[in-house]
């Protein structure tokens, strides 16, 4: 682009894990980037916590919003665009939030919708692609995700104009934060993170997944830049291929993220949370039987600006009231059918029963030999069983009903949490004896007290878990679990 009489514009996304400006001359089908930073604030980890924005990251954003409204103010920008995402969408203090940014910054918010995030998000993902692609090459249809913190957006479009699009409250900082605790993250507890993405995107049958899929956000170009730097890949191919991402999810499933970040030159933060967003793109493309993605820099923000230049004042209510879209309820994945999306094949009510119970069953049936004692991988078979019943429930938690869903997975997380701290104590004191044989004989009998000391609390952790069981009626916890989702599901507070 060379046209430096193009107005300059700037455009601000608060997002779940970091807060970006981007400041750029605007055409409408082109951008001349002047200013690109992001700050990795996180303000989906107090949510996910909490369900609040914490005050520390409330003045962490604050202060960020400040440096980059003085940023665009420095370019000349006008207007500062600024929209937040779903963090602040599910913050039960978001409107507080956002009132307190205007007050102390001037700047005005849109909270928009995850509908309206996945069209910004597919006009800035594309406008580059589109640019480059020769129209001879041009594929007929493109999809688009966006990996967000909070959330991921995924968009089709046909002859350049979106088909279909949706948007579901699962990111990277979300996923993390939910099931990848330790660092690096625990075999154990990947799996069931898998098992739990693997249950979502089992409800969405897509007939003709596009073969070129553009993936933006943060952790999407982290995880680009950590596959350049690890395995000396083509720097000048914006390209990850699934094996690429296999070889980086086993390279951040080995190292602490400390390491990571230090070794190949990535904020620490981000290099925390990239374990949780190679799954996520993983399970999308083995979900469509893709073998390569391509990276995208831009995303919502090139979009916002795209947008304005092209509608002007009335950008956001152009964009949410586009016609050239279909929008699936959060359940119900259908469009017009010459948009190559077909309807699932099994309901989704449906299948959330049958895996539910499957998933209930599963865990009950350990039971009997955990109480016997004697196998030990009986608890940890028992515990592995329980999180992925509740990597299920996390799945179907929309269509459930609330009050029995809360009663259940109370029920679920208390028993995966007793059946944890036993099958942890058993992990350590298989380690120490095997570290036992290697260690010089001087060093032995502190070891050998540390094994007894708790192989006596495995002993009384193990009285409380056979209370606990004893207690555990199976056909009841098996009923609980299939009533969370009734026949007819569960709408607006009715059964």
């Amino acid at each position: 682009m060379q046209n430096h009489h193009a107005p300059v514009h700037a455009a601000i996304d608060i997002g779940s894990n970091t807060i970006h400006v981007v400041v750029a001359r605007c055409l409408p089908d082109d951008l001349e980037i002047l200013a690109d930073e992001e700050e990795l604030v996180r303000i989906g980890e107090s949510v996910t916590a909490t369900g609040a924005i914490s005050p520390q990251k409330r003045d962490e954003a604050i202060t960020t919003l400040r440096k980059y409204k003085a940023l665009a103010e420095e370019h000349d920008a006008n207007p500062i665009l600024v929209v937040a995402t779903e963090a602040i969408r599910q913050a039960s203090n978001s409107e507080a939030f956002l009132a307190d940014v205007q007050r102390e910054t001037g700047l005005e918010v849109h909270l928009i919708s995850g509908d309206v995030e996945a069209v910004l998000t597919f006009y800035g993902a594309t406008y580059e692609f589109y640019k480059e692609t020769k129209d001879a090459d041009e594929p007929d249809l493109v999809g688009v995700m966006d990996l967000g913190g909070g959330s991921t957006e995924l968009v089709i479009a046909k002859h350049r104009k979106i088909s279909w699009r949706t948007s579901f409250s699962i990111g990277s900082g979300w996923l993390h934060d939910r099931y990848l605790s330790s660092d690096p993250p625990a075999l154990a507890d990947l799996a069931v993170a898998r098992s739990f993405l693997q249950t979502y995107f089992r409800g969405i049958h897509i007939k003709r997944f596009p073969p070129t899929l553009i993936v933006t956000g943060g952790t999407a170009n982290a995880l680009l830049h950590l596959a350049h730097r690890a395995f000396e890949l083509d720097t000048q191919q914006p390209l990850l291929g699934y094996d690429d991402l296999i070889r980086c999810e086993g390279l951040l499933s080995a190292e602490a993220s400390e390491e990571i970040a230090k070794r190949y030159q990535l904020a620490a933060k981000r290099a925390k949370i990239l374990a949780a967003g190679v799954l996520i793109i993983r399970t999308v493309m083995s979900s469509y039987q893709l073998d390569q993605i391509r990276i995208s820099p831009h995303g919502i923000r090139e979009g916002a600006l795209l947008a304005y230049t092209r509608f002007g004042e009335q950008w956001l209510q152009r964009v949410e009231q586009s016609r050239d879209v279909t929008t699936p309820t959060s359940n119900e994945v259908q469009v017009d059918a010459g948009t190559d999306v077909m309807v699932q094949s099994e309901p989704f009510e449906q299948a959330g029963r049958r895996m539910l119970s499957e998933k209930a069953r599963k865990v009950v049936e350990w039971r009997s030999d955990v109480l016997k004692h004697e196998d030990i991988e009986a608890v940890h078979k028992m515990r592995v069983a329980s999180r992925r019943l509740r990597a299920v429930l996390d799945a179907y938690e929309p269509a459930c009903d609330p009050r029995r869903f809360k009663k259940v997975y109370r029920s679920v997380k208390e028993l995966a949490d007793i059946l944890g701290k036993a099958r942890d104590t058993d992990v350590m004191i298989m380690n120490l004896r095997s570290q036992l044989e290697e260690t010089p004989s001087e060093e032995q009998p502190g070891i050998q007290w540390l094994i007894d000391h708790l192989s006596d609390y495995r002993q009384q952790h193990q009285k409380k878990l056979d209370a606990f069981l004893q207690k555990f009626d199976s056909n009841s916890f098996v009923q609980q679990v299939e009533s969370c989702l009734p026949q007819g599901g569960f709408r607006n507070g009715k059964s």
